[in-house]
This record gives C-alpha cells, structure tokens and sequence, in this order.
C-alpha cells in the first residue's frame, strides 16, 4: 500500500515539474528574478529613505521649538549644501525626479544608453536622497516622492546593466517604467496609484507587454515597505460620512480653484527657471543663499506651516476641529515650492501639492462653513485638485488620495474633482508640469551629444 503511495506521490511530482520546467516558464521565471530583485532593492531604500526624511522634518522642528532664531543659519545653509552636492556629483539629481524618469524612458533605447546613466545611475541615487535630506533639514517645502521614484528607476537601472547578456531579458522601457511604479507605491504605499500612474504619466506601450512584471513589482517594494513600516496609511481615516448631495457644489468649486492654482504653480515655477538660465555660479550660489533667507524669514515673523513637506498640515486639518487654513496659509503653501524648486537641489512637489491643496480645500470650507465630514471631503477634493494641475494625471490624483485615506465611499467624489480640475488647469497652461521639464532633459542630453560629435570631428 506503502509502495503504490509513493509510486503516485512521485509521478505526480514528475507530471507538475514537466509541466513547469517548459522553455516558456524557465524564460519567464528568469525574467521576472531581475525584477523581483530589483523592488525588493527598492523597498529596502525606500523604507530608509522614508524614516530619514522623516527624521530630519523632526530634528528641524526640535532645533526651532529649542531656539527659534536658528532657522536663519540652518536654512540658508542646508539649502546650500543641498544645492552644492547637486551641482558636484550629479547635476540631473536637481528637482523632482519625475520628468528625469520619464526623459530616460523616452530614450530608452541601445543608441541613447549614454544618455540615460545621466539620468539614473549610483551618483544620482545618492545624491538624491542627500540633497533632499538636506533641503527638508532646512525647512524646504519638498517632499520624497518623486525623488524616490528616480532612486527606484536608478536601482531598477542598474540591476538591468548587472544582467548577463545570455539573461533573457525584458526591455529597458519596461525596465523603467516598472521602476517608477514600484517606487511610487513603496513611497506613499499606494499600489494601485503605482500602477495607475505607470500607465496614466509614463506608458508609452501598452501595458500588456510588461502587466506581470509591473504587479509583481509594486507588490514586492509595497510589501517590503509594508514589512518595516507596518500596513499605514499614509493620512489615516478622515471623517467623511452621511455626506449629503449639496456638497458636490463646494467640490465643484474647490476643484476648479485648485486645479487652477496648481496649474499656476507650475507654470511660475517654469518663469523663474527660465529667468535664472543664464544665472552664472556665483548668481546660482547668490539665489540660494537669499531663498534660504526668504522661507527662514517668512517661517519666523509670519507662518511656519511653509516649511517642509506640509504632511503635518494636512493631518491638521483633516484630524482637528480647526479646519480653517488662512489665506496667507494657502498662498506660502504655493510660493514654497516655486522658491525651493528653483533652488537647484533635490526635492518632489507631490507632498507640496497635496498640501497645498489640503489648505485650499480647508479655507474653502471655512468661507462656506462647512464641518467635519462637510469640510474633510473638501480638503481631500483640494487635494486630487491640485495635483491634478500639476500632474495632469487625473485618475492617479483621485487613486492616490483615495489609497491615502482608505476613504472608498467618497471615490465617486474624488473623480469628480479630478476630472473638473483637470479641464479648470488647462485654462493656466495645456501643457503637464512634467512633460515640459522632460522635453528640457532630452534637449539637453542631445545638445550634449552634438557637441561631443563636434569636438570629435575636429
């Protein structure tokens, strides 16, 4: 009886590894381990970068509730350094990380292979995380999410450049944007708007050719992070219930605004960039300086909620009864960023943006006294509103924010406001923040090559 049992057990076991050990499976397998490797990478850094950026924003808050007056050395100094190691190391690491990402992804063929370790390489993950540790350290309104997604397209980068040439592979497209959708999701542990905006800012294939790849990918990273973090939300729970249908007035309009202030944003961000291009170092090093002076200034004598990444604001007005943010709040909420952008150093707006539209949404909700639940929804709404101007990417906007908050009764809500800021945006400017800055990344690394062909010619 004995003998027939293990008779069956083994050629049950044979049939399942024939059936598995095809040329088909070996090659897919073999496929996904460089990929699997890469978001487990990816994770791990995330989760490190997370807890330091997160460390710093509360050193900074410890050393100003300790002596005030501080911020006029820390800031103008940090902001300095932040902007020396950029411009030492790795002067592509400057900025969100995002449009960088999406340039390399553009170029993502054997011919631009130069091009791209410009764009995502191991000085570049580096620098990144320490110049916008140090930008956060000095109170800059930056924030890690963008900057993590170009550290996840580097790590994903060069793991692909580690595969031996007989490894049968995947494209480096794919390679790329699987990148960014892992480090979007390990960031704001949000795996479905890592999916989402793989497919919504960076795909330019179809996501069929690479669909396993990039699940895999954001649920490995997202788990990792998950594993060292805990299963958080990245705002928690807000209070949005027994909202009545009234409400899609205030929503409406609080899109519309905030669609429209993000929209402005960028494109102020975009005129002081093209003012300070032909800025030499020394003017380079003038206006960093004088910007650190600026945001030290404006924490110390008028609000100090335009420092750093403005999670603490969101969660303020999401969890408080104070739901009112003034007007000045909004608006130094929206200069932050422009001042620090143009800095030159590493640092994301997605953080910036969500914040400032939270405060958008909480000083509309005050104007048309709404509470609680009436007024949560509208600061959520503010914030798919505002990074929709920004992005341009409507679906991920509402995803994002929805996978925040775990707030699955208010989807409906979100959309809306994502699909009425985005049309309000293109009233500002019909061009995405990103996509502008890509194209100004992919002139450059061509203008590069011409010249290297010209010297070589002569």
């Amino acid at each position: 009886m004995k003998l027939k049992w293990l008779v069956r057990l083994r050629s049950g076991g044979k049939y399942l590894f024939d059936l598995f050990a095809t040329d088909r499976i070996k090659r897919n397998i073999l496929q996904a381990l460089p990929f699997w490797a890469a978001s487990l990478i990816t994770g791990l850094v995330a989760v490190g970068y997370t807890k330091l950026f997160g460390y710093s924003e509360n050193l900074l808050h410890s050393i100003l509730h300790w002596k005030q007056w501080m911020i006029f050395i820390i800031t103008p100094f940090c902001f300095f350094l932040a902007w020396y190691v950029v411009q030492i190391f790795a002067p592509n690491a400057k900025g969100s990380g995002i449009p960088q990402v999406m340039a390399a992804i553009e170029l993502s063929s054997p011919r631009h292979n130069d091009k791209i370790k410009h764009l995502l390489s191991f000085p570049i993950l580096f620098t990144k995380i320490g110049s916008s540790l140090l930008m956060v350290l000095g109170g800059g309104a930056i924030g890690r999410e963008g900057p993590t997604i170009q550290v996840a397209g580097s790590v994903f980068r060069i793991i692909q450049n580690w595969i031996p040439v007989s490894w049968p592979r995947l494209s480096k497209q794919s390679f790329l944007l699987t990148g960014a959708a892992a480090g979007l999701a390990a960031a704001f542990n949000t795996p479905l708007g890592g999916v989402v905006f793989a497919m919504e800012e960076l795909a330019k294939v179809h996501v069929r050719f690479f669909r396993t790849a990039l699940f895999s990918a954001v649920i490995i990273s997202g788990l990792t992070a998950q594993g060292f973090l805990g299963p958080y939300l990245y705002l928690g729970y807000p209070d949005v219930k027994n909202l009545q249908l009234w409400i899609l007035i205030g929503v409406a309009a609080t899109a519309i605004l905030a669609g429209m202030a993000g929209s402005l944003m960028c494109k102020l961000t975009l005129r002081m960039m093209r003012w300070k291009a032909n800025f030499n170092k020394a003017q380079s090093l003038a206006f960093v300086i004088l910007a650190g002076l600026f945001i030290a200034s404006i924490a110390y004598f008028l609000n100090e909620q335009v420092l750093g990444s403005g999670k603490n604001l969101m969660n303020e007005v999401l969890f408080t009864p104070d739901k009112n943010a003034s007007w000045h709040t909004v608006l130094l909420r929206i200069l932050g960023p422009i001042i620090c952008f143009n800095t030159g150093a590493a640092g994301g707006i997605f953080a910036p943006s969500l914040a400032a539209g939270a405060s958008i949404g909480a000083f509309l909700s005050h104007v048309f006294h709404y509470f609680d639940a009436n007024a949560n929804i509208l600061i959520l709404c503010g914030m798919v509103g505002f990074l929709t101007g920004v992005t341009r990417t409507p679906f991920t906007s509402a995803i994002l924010v929805l996978e925040m908050t775990d707030r699955h009764s208010v989807i409906f809500h979100l959309m809306l406001a994502a699909l009425i800021s985005h049309i309000a945006a293109l009233i500002i400017d019909k061009h995405s923040f990103y996509d502008q800055l890509k194209k100004g990344y992919i002139e450059e690394e061509m203008k590069a090559e011409q010249s290297q062909k010209s010297v070589e010619m002569e």
